[in-house]
């Protein structure tokens, strides 16, 4: 794996759990519950149905204009579908990967813009560690999408305001466990990056990691973490697969993903990726015959509901990447 593409790796991947901190602050804060409709919203994403979350979303987002929960939800289940249109088998590995601008990138960023000043209006009326943990997510979903481009320098500018959201978030209410490993995945990709990178950074005003502290921390929201226990998961899993190659740790992190949402195609490619690496060529095969059956037409249809175009690119894309992965073993 070339290091322009590890460089794009850790942007993308700085942000992708950071949206459920929020919900996991929601559900843990003692005077706070969780709505039930973001709870089925973020189920449906991990189960491989972000449409149905979208229409979730909607609704929360009419029924109350003034709330963010809805355009949160939405981002993230928009972030899915763009994640799953990206990923290719490069390098032999399953992965979203630099893209192009797209047309649906600018309602994208206006769904977080719109996070951001929500929170930030709050803010100014009480100084809250719920709204910071809001404000982060808003720069969080935009990392996502630069970072996706290749807009290196945006996204680690977007990166930077999220990190001191959410460490401002911890300074009100040290007990976030899932802020704890949002900023995990932080110290971990930080410290991946390069000599010549890591120096850009340092004259950018980037704030440095540490990919052991960030191991831990990960863990801890992984084990601990409410919403953020299936993100940290998943990103785990992908980091110690692609850049420390220890496939064997990265495969009993990931295995719980399947066990919990055997719907998922996403996450079934990256278990059959993950035998594919030890050399269990058998183990691999079902994983993606499996990938191969939840995006055929009849799985598609229950599983998609009302498929959009992002949606619809997911599919074809997963189909054609667990086509090529069984293909790769022989």
């Amino acid at each position: 794996m070339t290091r322009a593409r590890r460089e794009h790796s850790w942007l993308l991947a700085v942000s992708i759990s950071l949206l459920a901190t929020l919900l996991a602050t929601r559900a843990s804060a003692g005077n706070i519950s969780l709505p039930r409709e973001v709870v089925e919203g973020m189920d449906k994403i991990y189960s491989g149905n972000p449409d149905a979350a979208i229409a979730i979303a909607h609704n929360l987002e009419q029924s109350e204009p003034d709330q963010m929960l809805g355009y949160l939800l939405e981002g993230e289940a928009r972030w899915w579908n763009r994640y799953c249109a990206a990923c290719e088998l490069k390098y032999g590995i399953f992965e979203s990967w630099k893209r192009e601008r797209d047309p649906g990138d600018e309602a994208y960023f206006r769904l977080a813009d719109k996070v951001i000043h929500f929170s930030e209006a709050q803010l100014a009326k009480s100084n809250t560690a719920e709204m910071h943990v809001y404000a982060g997510i808003g720069w969080a979903l935009k990392v996502r999408v630069y970072g996706l481009r290749g807009e290196n320098r945006n996204a680690a500018r977007a990166g930077v305001s999220a990190r001191a959201e959410m460490l401002r978030a911890l300074e009100l209410d040290p007990q976030m466990t899932d802020a704890t490993a949002a900023l995990g995945v932080y110290n971990y990709y930080v410290d991946t990056l390069s000599p010549v990178v890591r120096l850009m950074r340092i004259f950018m005003g980037i704030p440095g990691g540490n990919k052991e502290e960030g191991i831990r921390q990960m863990e801890l929201g992984m084990n601990q973490g409410v919403f953020l226990s299936v993100d940290a998961r998943f990103i785990l899993a992908r980091s110690l697969r692609t850049y420390d190659q220890n496939y064997e740790r990265a495969l009993s992190i990931a295995e719980p993903l399947v066990t919990r949402y055997p719907q998922n195609p996403i996450f079934q490619l990256l278990l059959g990726n993950l035998n594919a690496e030890l050399g269990r060529k058998e183990k691999a095969s079902e994983y993606f015959h499996e990938a191969l059956r939840l995006t055929t037409a009849d799985a598609a249809c229950g599983g998609c509901a009302g498929c959009d175009t992002d949606c619809s690119t997911c599919l074809t894309r997963l189909r054609g990447l667990a086509n090529s992965s069984l293909a790769a073993l022989h």
